[in-house]
């Protein structure tokens, strides 16, 4: 190191050289004063700004902190309504479970809930839809009939399970494991029947044995479920492992965790959220992005349907009815038939049910059907449930909620029927009601066989099809039996609030149209009037309005009554009335009114004209056949007309 190096470090360890740099004096300009003073006020000084420092920086650690926790609230509360929720849902809840022995029920995707098919007015406490008994698994019969297999039946009356083939009934007994197959005695390893009071219990192989249905059986919580509806679904595959929640939203309880590579059914498309079904029977929502390979499925099992021969004339029908009351009219059966043309069949009203014990007053008669068949004429025979022994709806339920009942009634028609030579049965019960509607189809079931095993044409007629008589069952009527007949008339009946039409266009119209979608074509039949309603209106009293306050009756103004006329009579009535009639586009009918009596008589024609219009529509759907009520109030014209659009 040399002189200068030497002596330039000497005076950076000396500070020779090198001014220490001082702070400022913040009186260094102002006023004189002792050097101590001086002293004491740069102390102060320096405590004021650290003073102000430090509450700056608290200040600043105070603003970071509350923000921190602002930002903490703000992603708790974010979370809360957008994070997703971990919460499990109650299976047994979610099931509807109650006690240890209940099963829940998964059919075709759709949990069958306890209050499913129970009215709001149901009194009666709800049924658990399946339940264990000795480690076998049953289901709860109503379950079997409406989600199932229909064709079933449960006489809660005498204990007996029915299952109705072609040939004949399967039967089984509660408590037994034998039953019979038509006339086979079989034997099952498992009890067939359970009952806890009226309510039955049907043992799951037994139902699979007579149904084209699968079925698996999972734990925790027990449930069965049940694949019985083939043909196209949806499926998707899932994109990665997530939850199925109990509905769309991540806040939505988790049903049931479902891995990578699972298969779901795809049930309903909610945007964001998709209802799916899984494999093992819950019913939830996954989130649609995790849904990948969305497409259609058809699923399928081999499955021997039983097949219902039917009769089926090669030929037209053009039936009419012939209604008699009492065996004397059956001697005027040549003249009746005299100027009839092209007639197929004649429905001679015979039998009647004499009372609630299943007894069947009869007025058929062997010459009647000889001198039909002499004139080319089948003779279908008519059972009735009214104008006999019984005239109610809790009659006839009295009557057909009975196997027994129902049986005693079958033997003593077919039987007459073979005795006298008929040709075949047909089925006109109309006091049916909701209740008792499926003891009603089990007895078509029942008389469908017993006919055809004797050979006999069995077709049931109904209303046209209304949301209220849904119970009739077309569809089931449709399979079993040979014809179905709908009765194209009495739009407004006797017992209507107004006055109307007994069969306008669009009536027959729209019922042939909702027929079809239940029965085949070539296996309905249009009935159609020969008789019209002649109506008198006339204003209600202040004092019959004040009775019938609160009641359908109120709602109109007019009180109405009616008569029923034969073609030619009600002609003849505004004729003699001096009106004139005026063809009605909307009715496709003649249409006349006129005032006497106190009031306005209305009438809505059945005549050549109309009736051609409804034969137009029979026509034009290729219908099975015509129908006619009744014989002997037909204009003698009406013949020629129906060969035209018939035969």
């Amino acid at each position: 190191m040399d002189e200068r190096e030497r002596k330039g470090a000497d005076q950076r360890r000396t500070g020779k050289g090198n001014p220490r740099r001082r702070r400022p004096d913040i009186y260094a300009h102002g006023p004189s004063g002792s050097s101590s003073g001086q002293r004491r006020s740069g102390r102060t000084g320096k405590r004021s700004s650290r003073a102000r420092r430090r509450r700056r920086n608290a200040a600043i650690r105070w603003t970071i902190f509350i923000l921190l926790i602002l930002a903490a609230i703000g992603g708790f509360l974010i979370w809360t309504r957008y994070g997703a929720s971990n919460e499990k849902a109650d299976l047994e809840q979610y099931y509807e479970l109650d006690q240890e022995d209940e099963v829940a029920v998964v059919v075709d995707n759709e949990v069958v809930r306890d209050d499913a098919d129970t009215s709001a007015d149901d009194t009666e406490a709800a049924h658990a839809p399946g339940k264990i008994y000795d480690g076998q698994y049953y289901i709860e019969y109503s379950v079997v009939r409406d989600r199932i297999n229909k064709r079933f039946y449960w006489d809660s009356n005498e204990n007996i399970l029915l299952y109705t083939l072609p040939e004949g009934s399967v039967s089984a007994e509660v408590g037994s494991s034998e039953y019979t197959d038509i006339t086979e005695k079989k034997s099952a390893d498992y009890t067939i029947l359970k009952t806890e009071g009226s309510t039955a219990y049907i043992a799951l192989p037994f139902i699979q044995e007579y149904t084209n249905m699968e079925y698996e059986v999972h734990k925790d919580p027990a449930r069965v479920v049940i694949t019985s509806d083939w043909g196209d679904i949806q499926t998707a595959e899932i994109k990665r492992d997530t939850q199925v929640r109990y509905q769309g939203g991540v806040k939505s309880p988790i049903l049931t965790e479902v891995s990578k590579g699972s298969k779901v059914v795809v049930l309903e498309d909610e945007n964001d959220w998709m209802k799916v079904g899984t494999e093992d029977g819950f019913i939830g929502y996954v989130r649609t992005n995790l849904l990948k390979d969305i497409s259609t499925e058809t699923i399928s099992r081999e499955f021997d349907e039983p097949v219902y021969t039917n009769i089926s004339k090669d030929y037209t029908i053009n039936m009419a009815w012939h209604n008699i009351s009492n065996s004397d009219a059956n001697g005027y059966i040549l003249e009746t038939i005299a100027g009839t043309k092209g007639l197929t069949t004649i429905a001679p009203t015979w039998f009647g049910l004499a009372d609630t014990e299943g007894n069947v007053s009869s007025l058929a008669d062997a010459d009647y059907v000889n001198y039909a068949h002499q004139s080319d004429l089948e003779v279908w025979a008519v059972l009735r449930d009214f104008h006999g022994g019984i005239n109610s709806y809790d009659e006839t339920y009295e009557v057909l909620s009975y196997t027994s009942k129902r049986t005693k009634i079958i033997n003593q028609v077919i039987a007459e029927a073979i005795e006298k030579g008929i040709d075949g049965i047909n089925l006109d019960f109309e006091l049916v009601s909701a209740e008792c509607g499926e003891h009603y189809i089990q007895f078509v079931r029942e008389m469908s066989v017993r006919c055809r095993q004797n050979g006999l044409v069995f077709s049931v007629d109904n209303y046209v099809p209304q949301p209220y008589n849904a119970h009739f069952d077309l569809a089931e009527q449709g399979a079993v039996a040979d014809y179905v007949v709908i009765m194209g008339y009495d739009e407004h009946t006797d017992g209507s609030y107004e006055a109307g039409s007994v069969a306008s266009i669009s009536y027959l119209e729209n019922g042939i149209a909702d027929a079809l979608k239940s029965v085949s074509a070539d296996k309905l039949i249009a009935g159609v009037p020969f008789f019209t309603r002649l109506w008198l209106e006339t204003p209600k009293t202040e004092e019959e309005l004040a009775q019938e306050e609160g009641t359908e009756a109120a709602s109109y103004s007019n009180k109405v009554t009616s008569t029923a006329y034969s073609m030619d009579e009600a002609a003849k009535i505004v004729e003699d009335a001096g009106a004139e009639a005026q063809w009605d586009a909307e009715t496709m009918q003649n249409y006349a009114q006129w005032e006497a009596d106190g009031g306005t008589y209305k009438i809505w024609l059945e005549d050549i004209k109309s009736l051609e219009e409804k034969l137009k529509v029979i026509k034009s759907n290729e219908l099975a056949g015509v129908a006619e009520w009744s014989l002997g109030m037909e204009n003698s014209g009406v013949w020629d007309l129906i060969l035209q659009y018939v035969n």
